[in-house]
């Protein structure tokens, strides 16, 4: 999720008062889970296991809970609680969602796309050339749509992502900042659901088939010429390479990796990495 505009780290540490390690004129230009963060980037640890992998991150600055080493090429926050502040800055710089009319006047639709009545768009999407979006269709706020792409009725496009910060007492929600990419000549069956990102992109590569009542979690990548049957499940943040089909009702866990040209066979539960070429039951 990048920023509408840089903000020092020296100015964010007042605000929030957290104490500040590190070079405090460093620039912060986006807000990202760890999975997805960039060089400019603020993200959060607060699990003593991940401080390595945070601080060896690509992220510029990293919220925590204790006062440790500092990186020379970061700077550091040190508050009590990082999670609630990462969650409480996404709601601050997200787009609202919340809608007064069918189609969002921010909304850019290519005057040749096709929409049907009772189809709702949300703020800054954009719908390419051709484009046929049928009755009863959600598209949510940032979402980026192709040319030639067809999406039947009843399917909702960026919807919040499925992501709760469990405290032990309760389970938080994290706020979803990211959006959704549909690339061009992409098929979306009826009563699909595609969640948006949590910081980043959740993407339909250009190509890629899906069935009806396919659920795609948040932050996941399919990639290009992909088919994938009806009732299909896909978990928040797994890539699925190139001309990979998906046979009905497989079930793939989340943070996988799915190599080109696998082949998943009916009712499947995957829970591991795939190779490439290979079928799997």
């Amino acid at each position: 999720m990048q920023l509408p505009s840089p903000i020092k780290c020296i100015d964010l540490a007042r605000e929030i008062d957290a104490i500040l390690i590190g070079d405090q004129d460093r620039m912060i230009r986006g807000i990202n889970e760890i999975h997805k963060v960039v060089e400019g980037d603020l993200t959060f640890v607060d699990v003593e296991k991940y401080y390595a992998s945070s601080l060896a991150s690509a992220a510029s600055v990293v919220l925590i809970n204790k006062e440790t080493e500092c990186p020379p090429d970061k700077s550091l926050l040190i508050v009590k609680d990082p999670f609630q502040i990462y969650n409480d800055l996404i709601e601050r710089f997200r787009r609202k969602n919340g809608l007064t009319s069918a189609v969002d006047p921010t909304a850019i639709i290519h005057p040749s796309a096709i929409l049907e009545p009772g189809v709702v768009v949300g703020p800054d999407v954009k719908i390419g050339a051709n484009c046929y979006v049928q009755s009863n269709c959600y598209i949510g706020g940032g979402t980026q749509i192709g040319e030639r792409v067809i999406i039947d009725a009843g399917t909702t496009i960026g919807s919040n992502a499925f992501y709760f910060k469990d405290y032990g007492t309760h389970r938080e929600k994290w706020h979803s900042g990211g959006h959704v990419c549909i690339e061009d000549d992409v098929f979306i069956g009826s009563l699909c659901t595609i969640n948006r990102g949590v910081s980043g992109i959740t993407r339909i590569g250009k190509g890629s088939k899906l069935d009806c009542q396919v659920h795609v979690g948040h932050g996941v990548e399919i990639g290009e010429d992909c088919l994938i049957a009806g009732q299909v499940g896909i978990g928040g943040k797994t890539i699925i390479g190139n001309w990979v089909t998906i046979y009905g009702q497989a079930g793939i866990a989340n943070n996988l990796v799915i190599a080109d040209r696998v082949t998943v066979l009916a009712k499947s539960g995957i829970g591991h990495n795939l190779e490439e070429g290979k079928t799997y039951f």
